[in-house]
């Protein structure tokens, strides 16, 4: 029997909570999909997660969260991450972050489903390596479930390209996030293992990366520190729907989502 996993890329602020709160059961309903995941680094504010917006976006139907460098921008997130397990941060930072690395989710329907989130080290913070990271926390996952999906936050795609391919066959998917630009790379690669770049950005796109266009302009221009804000235009989802045999966990397909929500 195949799995049907909605990914959602990084959510970001209210415009992108407002785009999950519309559009998420009914891809639900056409998709037949099990498990719900999004990236939700960014869900308040653009920059971190917050108990509310995190309770807000469980109640539309997402199942879980992971998330990345920016978790840690609302301070509430330290001790937040320590009792909600259903929200993962990056397994590589090193011994004694809050929170879990990886997780198995229990699906509606009985399946057992690993996640595990990953960041990267190019262009980003120094953090432990992802890639021997994903060997330690791929063989426990395995242990218990077939089927492993691993968010890769990173920037530069030829690290998560790179980690796609290490993976390959030993996961069911490796997908990116952290750029907010949905890239058109989406494919099974040679054993089995599905994969994209990046899923893209949930949230204004009228924007620059989901923040309003005049700040980021500003700071390029002038090099100052400049407050960025979130936008409120043209409101889309980004996503992909990975379909996973049940038995193996072998990838089946991954279809690119990319919707207006206003």
């Amino acid at each position: 029997m195949p799995v049907n996993i909605l990914f959602i890329g990084d959510i970001v602020g209210k415009p992108g909570r407002q785009a999950v709160s519309r559009e998420l059961h009914r891809l639900v309903d056409r998709y037949n999909i099990d498990m719900v995941i999004a990236n939700g680094e960014n869900a308040s504010g653009g920059f971190g997660i917050t108990t509310e917006s995190a309770r807000e976006l469980f109640a539309c139907g997402v199942h879980l969260f992971t998330s990345g460098n920016h978790i840690w921008d609302k301070k509430e997130a330290l001790e937040y991450l320590k009792k909600e397990e259903r929200i993962i941060r990056p397994a590589n930072y090193p011994e004694g972050a809050p929170g879990k690395g990886g997780t198995v989710f229990t699906t509606p329907g009985g399946v057992k489903v690993g996640v595990l989130n990953l960041e990267g080290r190019v262009f980003m913070d120094a953090l432990d390596c992802p890639f021997r990271a994903a060997d330690r926390e791929v063989a426990a996952l395995a242990a218990v479930t077939p089927i492993i999906i691993v968010d890769f936050h990173a920037e530069a795609t030829s690290e998560k390209s790179s980690l796609g391919w290490y993976l390959d066959g030993r996961v069911s998917a490796v997908v990116g996030t952290h750029t907010h630009v949905q890239t058109a790379d989406e494919r099974l690669l040679t054993a089995g293992t599905a994969y994209i770049s990046d899923v893209g950005m949930t949230g204004a796109f009228d924007s620059v990366i989901g923040v309003r266009k005049d700040e980021p302009i500003y700071r390029f221009l002038t090099q100052l520190p400049a407050k960025f804000e979130v936008a409120k235009k043209d409101i889309r989802m980004n996503a992909v729907v990975l379909t996973i045999d049940e038995t193996s966990g072998r990838a089946l397909g991954i279809e690119r989502i990319n919707i207006p929500c206003e």
